[in-house]
């Protein structure tokens, strides 16, 4: 692949990250672009998104739990 391609594929993926973190901030999902990015690899890679969305669910959970005991 060429340099010209390689950068034309690298700038859709910039901009198909910044849409979804557009959509992201209107949805109110708190999630920052490096982890929509990772969340996204993910679920190219073949995690479900559900089970994903879940994960995500518990682990603020937990967070807002330890952030009340301290």
């Amino acid at each position: 692949m060429s340099s010209a391609q390689d950068e034309a594929i690298l700038q859709n993926a910039r901009d198909t990250i910044d849409s979804l973190y557009d959509l992201s901030q209107l949805l109110q999902t708190g999630l920052d672009k490096n982890t929509l990015s990772v969340c996204v690899g993910m679920i190219e890679q073949g995690a479900n998104p559900d089970t994903l969305a879940a994960v995500i669910k518990a682990l603020r959970r937990e967070q807002d739990t330890i952030k009340v005991q301290q």
